[in-house]
């Protein structure tokens, strides 16, 4: 049985869903804000159902939630989150580098050349969301290599879920730059280039405890949540 093509409600709804989340990942809509169905459907030029369907897919992803009488915000952030997203990243994330290590080409690893150097750019430029776009995009080659679709498409989905704090972990490369903050990736594409998993795992694993302490320092700093 042929599948029915998409309505046009259907692709509206998709477009929607894809600014909005757009806007949160790029620190457009921060954490925190309001999602105001209204004045979303205002802005985007929809009416308000496609906004109400696309606030309650980004509520099942956690990148929004429900707040008493205001509806739904962006999810705020808080250290005790910051924790579980990132502990959970950490076995996935190294289990993905050691299988990446084993068996990338030399292809592949030009290609994470080439994402270190557009990271330092949009870094140097005070672009963080894209400096942040090539980091990911330097560790999907890795970890694409390692051969696991769901293995990837889990860390994917832990990504999505803690942009916010990952946006709040760049500033510190930014103003004034730090390259500092991506130093990791150069150490990585060493041990990767050498096919050295031992020392790339625990880039990795140490990357990921360095970037959950200074974002936990900047929370508390900014006066979140303890």
């Amino acid at each position: 049985m042929p599948i029915s093509k998409l309505s046009e409600p259907s692709l509206v709804t998709e477009r929607v869903f894809g600014a909005i989340h757009s806007a949160i990942m790029s620190g457009q809509l921060p954490a925190g804000a309001r999602l105001r169905i209204r004045d979303l459907a205002d802005q985007l030029g929809t009416s308000p159902m496609p906004v109400r369907d696309a606030i309650s897919r980004l509520e099942q992803s956690g990148l929004a939630h429900r707040v008493g009488h205001k509806g739904a915000v962006v999810t705020a952030l808080t250290p005790a989150e910051l924790v579980h997203v990132y502990a959970t990243r950490s076995p996935l994330e190294t289990e993905a580098t050691r299988l990446g290590t084993l068996i990338i080409t030399a292809a592949g690893i030009e290609r994470m050349r080439v994402e270190h150097r557009k990271t330092m750019a949009a870094s140097k430029a005070g672009r963080g969301a894209d400096a942040l776009n090539h980091d990911e995009a330097l560790l999907t080659v890795l970890y694409t290599a390692a051969g696991n679709p769901v293995l990837l498409e889990l860390i994917r989905s832990l990504w999505h879920r803690c942009r916010p704090y990952k946006l709040l972990g760049v500033q510190p490369a930014l103003d004034p730059p730090d390259p500092g903050v991506w130093s990791h990736e150069d150490r990585l594409i060493q041990a990767v280039s050498a096919h050295d998993c031992e020392a790339a795992v625990a880039v990795t694993r140490e990357s990921l405890h360095h970037a959950t302490a200074r974002i936990s320092a900047q929370l508390r700093a900014s006066g979140g949540p303890a």
